[in-house]
């Protein structure tokens, strides 16, 4: 009985090691598997890392273009304003509006039309502040042609 106990002893340890190659095998076959593994969520991990800078990226893009085109909207209100008053009619005006600020550079005929320049620009939806560049420059006089009919030669 000895000897059946030994046999069996020996077929279990034989059948044990078998079993510890096997597992063995098995790990060394799932290590390149798990390099993949690893390698592929390395590279799902990057991949969602670029796609949250990208997203963040495209938000700031579409907050500066959102800001652009409320200045440019605000800018037209102000130049529509000013283009369309009686008073600037002779006014030569460069304006530029940046975040709610218009600046006012150029030149206008007196005090009167400076102030209605200025006025009109505060009084704009968009405009917190205007910053007053305008120069007062008077038009040129007009001069009227010669009506003189006098043109007998003089001798």
């Amino acid at each position: 009985m000895t000897r059946i106990h030994g046999v069996v002893a020996v077929g279990l340890l034989t059948l044990a090691g078998g079993i510890g190659i096997g597992v063995g095998r098995a790990q060394q076959d799932q290590g390149p598997a798990e390099k993949t593994g690893s390698k592929l969520d390395e590279a799902g991990r990057s991949l969602k890392k670029g796609l949250e800078e990208a997203r963040d990226a495209v938000r700031e893009q579409l907050a500066r273009a959102r800001g652009s085109v409320h200045n440019m909207d605000v800018a037209s209100r102000v130049y529509g304003r000013l283009h369309w008053d009686k008073t600037l009619t002779t006014s030569t005006l460069d304006l530029d509006v940046k975040d709610g600020v218009a600046t006012l550079r150029g030149a206008v005929p007196d005090a009167k039309a400076k102030a209605k320049a200025v006025e009109l620009a505060e009084d704009t939806v968009g405009i917190s502040k205007v910053i007053d560049q305008l120069t007062i420059q008077p038009p040129p006089p007009r001069t009227t042609p010669n009506t003189s009919s006098d043109t007998t030669p003089k001798s």
